[in-house]
C-alpha cells in the first residue's frame, strides 16, 4: 500500500478567517499545515500558555506562548483586497495549470506555497 496524499483546502501562507471558535472573526496567515490530522496552524490564533521548567540549576521557569493547532474546517480562505470569506474553485490558466479562485469575488490565490 502507497502513501496517499491528503487534500486540504488550504496551504501554508494563505490568509483565511476563523469562522468558529473562541476566535471567531479574526483575519491571519496560516504558518504550518498538518494534512495527516487535518489540523493548521494559524499566526496569533488559538495562543496557549505553556510552563517551562527550569533545565540547570541557575535557569529560571518561564510562561511562553504558543499558537496551537485548529482543525481545518474551522478556516475559510478570506480575500484581503474585497474584506471577504469565500470558497474556493479551480480552473486552469492557458498553460493549463491549475488556479485556485475565490467563488465569490473571483479573485486568483497564488499557488507559489505548496503545502
Amino acid at each position: 500500500m502507497g502513501q496517499q496524499k491528503i487534500k486540504m483546502h488550504v496551504k501554508k501562507g494563505d490568509t483565511v478567517k476563523i469562522i468558529s471558535g473562541k476566535d471567531k472573526g479574526k483575519i491571519s496567515e496560516i504558518i504550518k499545515v498538518i494534512p495527516k490530522k487535518r489540523k493548521v496552524i494559524v499566526k496569533n490564533i488559538n495562543i496557549q500558555i505553556k510552563h517551562v521548567r527550569p533545565k540547570q540549576k541557575d535557569e529560571t521557569g518561564q510562561i511562553i506562548q504558543i499558537e496551537a493547532p485548529i482543525h481545518s474546517s474551522n478556516v475559510m480562505l478570506y480575500s484581503i483586497k474585497h474584506e471577504i470569506a469565500s470558497r474556493f474553485n479551480y480552473i486552469r490558466n492557458e498553460q493549463n495549470i491549475k488556479q485556485r479562485i475565490l467563488k465569490k469575488t473571483g479573485e486568483k490565490i497564488n499557488n507559489s506555497n505548496d503545502a
